[in-house]
C-alpha cells in the first residue's frame, strides 16, 4: 500500500479511490477510462487476446492499493486502446485482486474496482476461479453468474446505505455475452471467506440453497461497483469440481493450471464481448 496514506482507504475509501484514479490519469495520460477487467485467478493470460497494452504499472504504487499475496495474481494494471465502429475504447485491467481471507479488511478487497469507476469506467467485468457445485459443470468452462449468495456476513457498504441487488449482474451485458457465445451458461455464486476449501457438507447445503459454483471472491467487488452505479458482468471460470462431488481433494495449483488451460477460449470471449458493451 503507499505508505503517504496508508490510513485513509479506510477512513475516506471513496476519496481515496479518487486520489488513484487521478494517478492513473496522470501515468496514462488518459483523463478517462470505459471498461474495466478484474483478472482472477488463471486468467491474467487471457488478456493477451486484447492486444499491446499501452502502459503497464504496480498497482501498489497507487493510493491505496496493496501488494498481491496469492499466486495466480500479479498485482499489475495495464490499459488497452480497443475500437469499435471507427470509436476508441479506453480498457483497464486489473491483473489479479486482494481477497477477504488476506486478513486486511474488506476496503482494500473493494479499492481496485472503486478506483476503476472513479477514472470513468461504467462497466465492471468481474473473472473468478470457481468450483462447480453444479455436476452439469465441467473444468475449463465459462459460466456468467446470474446471481450469488454471501456467506462472508461482510458487506463493503456501511451505514444506511441501501442499494438495491436484484439486477447486481447486469442482464442487459448478460444477453450481449450470450449472443457472442449462444453455448455460455450461467449460474448463481457462492461466495465463501476462504482461505480453507469448503467441506463436502457446506457444498451439499450451499446446493440446496441452489447454488451452481463456489468460490473466494468477487461478491464484494460486485457490491460496491453496482452501489456506485456501475454496471457489471461477472465471468466464473470452472477450474475444479466442488468439494464432495468426485471425491479428489482440493489444490490452487490445480486451480491455476486449469485457468491457464483455457485462455484461449477466455481471451477470446473478452476480446469479442467487450467493444459491445458500451
Amino acid at each position: 500500500m503507499n505508505s503517504q496514506n496508508s490510513g485513509d482507504l479506510y477512513s475516506d475509501p471513496l476519496g481515496t479511490a479518487t486520489k488513484a484514479a487521478g494517478q492513473i490519469a496522470t501515468i496514462t495520460g488518459v483523463p478517462k477510462h470505459d471498461i474495466a477487467l478484474v483478472m482472477g485467478s488463471g486468467w491474467v493470460g487471457a488478456c493477451d487476446a486484447l492486444g499491446t497494452p499501452t502502459h503497464e504499472f504496480d498497482a501498489h504504487d497507487l493510493e491505496g492499493f496493496v501488494a498481491p499475496t496469492v499466486v495466480g495474481h500479479s498485482g499489475k494494471i495495464r490499459t488497452y486502446e480497443m475500437t469499435h465502429h471507427g470509436g476508441s475504447i479506453r480498457v483497464l485491467v486489473f491483473l489479479g485482486r486482494t481477497h477477504l481471507y488476506e486478513g486486511k479488511g474488506i476496503e482494500p478487497v473493494v479499492h481496485g474496482v472503486r478506483t476503476a469507476v472513479k477514472t470513468g469506467c461504467k462497466i465492471i467485468v468481474l473473472t473468478n476461479a470457481s468450483g462447480a457445485v453444479n455436476t452439469t459443470f465441467k473444468v475449463g468452462q465459462p459460466v456468467l453468474i446470474r446471481d450469488h449468495i454471501s456467506l462472508t456476513a461482510t458487506s463493503p457498504l456501511i451505514g444506511a446505505d441501501f442499494v438495491d441487488l436484484s439486477d447486481v449482474y447486469s442482464k442487459r451485458i448478460r444477453e450481449i455475452v450470450k449472443a457472442e457465445d449462444p453455448w455460455i451458461e450461467e449460474g448463481v455464486y457462492v461466495h465463501f471467506r476462504g482461505p480453507a476449501y469448503e467441506t463436502p457438507a457446506e457444498i451439499n447445503m450451499v446446493r440446496t440453497m441452489g447454488a451452481d459454483l463456489v468460490g473466494m471472491s468477487t461478491v464484494p467487488e460486485a457490491i460496491a461497483a453496482h452501489a456506485l452505479g456501475a454496471e457489471v458482468l461477472g465471468i466464473s471460470l470452472v477450474t475444479n469440481a466442488a468439494a464432495g462431488v468426485t471425491g479428489e481433494k482440493l489444490d490452487h495449483k490445480e486451480v491455476v493450471a486449469a485457468g491457464l488451460e483455457a485462455t484461449g477460449r477466455m481471451g477470446t470471449l473478452l476480446n469479442g464481448v467487450i467493444p459491445k458493451l458500451l
